[in-house]
This record gives structure tokens, C-alpha cells and sequence, in this order.
């Protein structure tokens, strides 16, 4: 069977020994492998039996699969708290360290708890109407917000 290449490979095994064997200058074997002088430097460094190309990817792989009890732990506190998905996260990654953000959505996504229920709409009779004033009156509201230096007012 021939070697199975990635679609922009431009050398092969066989290529990378002759790289490797070949006493002709950096840049002419460049010229004549029709490659970066990069890669003549790369396959000159390696070891004699060494003319596979490395694998891809990250060195340690890193899974984020949940396991059975921390599935059902997300997905029990989902309905405890009507908070946004990233609270969530964030209350849970104190018991679960390695939960991320998109594991904890498609877990509760399959479980079909991602959407937190809609809110019940007060009626129009709950609304309080503004008092009415004569002609010539503005009416301003004022929220008042308590912060650790003190109080702010805004309009």
C-alpha cells in the first residue's frame, strides 16, 4: 500500500531520507525538493531511523467528558437556580474544575434543560400608570444605586 498524505504534504518518507542523506547545501536542496529551506533544516536535525512525520495536535490530550455523577449533578442543579448558563458554570467549576462552558451546554442540551422557562408577563392591570400632571410639568424618575463609596443617583 502507498503512504496515506495529507493534502498539502509535498514530501514523502522516501524524500525526507534523501533529505536527510544528502550532503548538498540547505538552499539547493531546497531549490531541487521544491520546499522551505525550513524543512531541509527540520529533516537534517532528525534521528537516522526517524523519517515519519510527527503527529498533530495536542501533546496531552485533554477530554472534557463528563462522567455519569457530574452529568446528573449539572443537570439537577439546572432547574434549583434560574440563573444564566454561564453562572451556572461558574457555581459548578468549584466542584467540577474541568467543566467548560460548551461541555456544560450540550449536557444540559441533551437533557433538554439549556432554555431556562419563560418569565410570566405581569397583565396590563399590574402596571402602574404614571400620575397625571397639568400642562407645563416634567415628570423624572430617580434610581438610586448603593456602591462601596457611597450612593449614586441617576435620571
Amino acid at each position: 500500500m502507498g503512504q496515506v498524505l495529507h493534502a498539502n504534504a509535498r514530501t514523502t518518507e522516501a524524500i525526507h531520507r534523501e533529505i536527510h542523506d544528502s550532503k548538498e547545501s540547505i538552499g539547493k536542496a531546497a531549490k531541487r525538493f521544491n520546499v522551505n529551506p525550513k524543512t531541509i533544516i527540520k529533516w537534517r536535525k532528525r534521528e537516522d531511523t526517524d523519517t515519519k512525520d510527527l503527529p498533530m495536535g495536542p501533546k496531552k490530550i485533554k477530554s472534557t467528558v463528563l462522567s455519569e455523577t457530574e452529568e446528573e449533578a449539572s443537570v439537577a442543579f439546572r432547574p434549583l437556580t434560574p440563573l444564566p448558563l454561564d453562572d451556572v458554570l461558574y457555581s459548578l467549576q468549584e466542584t467540577i474544575p474541568h467543566l467548560s462552558r460548551s461541555t456544560l451546554h450540550r449536557c444540559l442540551k441533551r437533557h433538554g434543560c439549556s432554555v431556562l422557562p419563560k418569565k410570566e408577563r405581569s397583565t396590563s392591570a399590574d402596571k402602574k400608570k404614571f400620575k397625571h400632571y397639568p400642562m407645563g410639568y416634567l415628570h423624572i424618575d430617580i434610581a438610586e444605586v448603593r456602591t462601596a463609596e457611597g450612593k449614586l443617583y441617576f435620571t
